[in-house]
């Protein structure tokens, strides 16, 4: 009776977490629906020296692309919402330790991925813009920008960015549950090199300049990774040195 009891209060609690996410959502929504017009219209003013005209080729473009931004607007602001709900959640579970750590990951990954979406809207898109002009007016094509094209290609390179950011949380993370290990990241660091190293050319254009723009932002936020990685690391092995060390040699009770 009492592991019923607790799995209704648990599933009451989910429950009562989950239509508070959910009616965040919906006010995150309606204020998306709001911004979306003046979101698409800075976009269009603020990209360099590219003078975009957006262009429709179905009559439901508009409607789409103006449901997609306040969409993708009401999850971007009930994201850290929603993580910190599932930490709420997990907290009676764990230790006071394990809680503040945890409690970190909230606005820490809202906060690199709105990092990575700023670089890669402010130095990676120009120049990958820059680059498709070019190659436009070399072929002689004229431009016309369609609405619904237009945005979808700049969320599916702007949303990479965002999450490349998130990187020092997922080495730190995986850290924590003891996938990495130091020694296993000196082993791997050759090929995240190369891995980033292809990763940066397939998202900026194929010159050296735009190469070394987006890869060396990602190889220095993977040594920070690292390096948040070790610390942990040491810190651990050090708490758990301290602890044997401790128990090893008991402070002799005065006679």
């Amino acid at each position: 009776m009492d592991m019923q009891q607790d799995v209704v209060l648990h599933l009451t609690e989910l429950r009562k977490r989950l239509i508070y996410v959910a009616g965040w959502f919906l006010g995150a929504l309606g204020l998306g629906i709001y911004l979306s017009p003046h979101l698409l219209r800075f976009i269009q003013s603020n990209l360099g020296s590219l003078n975009v005209q957006w262009s429709v080729f179905a009559l439901s473009d508009g409607l789409l692309v103006y449901m997609k931004c306040a969409m993708l607007f009401g999850f971007a602001a009930t994201l850290p919402f929603l993580l910190y709900h599932v930490w709420a959640f997990a907290r009676p579970g764990l230790t006071e330790r394990e809680a503040k750590g945890a409690l970190w990951f909230v606005p820490a990954s809202a906060v690199l991925f709105a990092l990575g979406v700023l670089f890669g809207y402010t130095v990676a898109l120009p120049m990958m813009i820059r680059f498709m002009v070019k190659l436009n007016h070399t072929i002689g094509a004229n431009e016309v920008y369609g609405l619904q094209h237009f945005v979808s290609f700049l969320l599916s390179f702007l949303f990479p960015m965002g999450i490349a950011f998130e990187m020092p949380l997922v080495m730190l993370f995986l850290t924590l549950i003891g996938v990495l290990t130091p020694g296993r990241v000196r082993f791997v660091r050759k090929y995240a090199y190369v891995a980033l190293a292809v990763l940066g050319a397939c998202i900026s254009p194929p010159d050296f300049v735009s190469h070394l723009s987006v890869t060396v932002p990602l190889l220095i936020l993977f040594e920070v990774s690292v390096f948040v990685s070790w610390r942990y690391s040491l810190g651990k092995k050090r708490k758990l040195a301290a602890l044997n060390n401790s128990n090893t040699n008991p402070t002799p009770n005065p006679t």
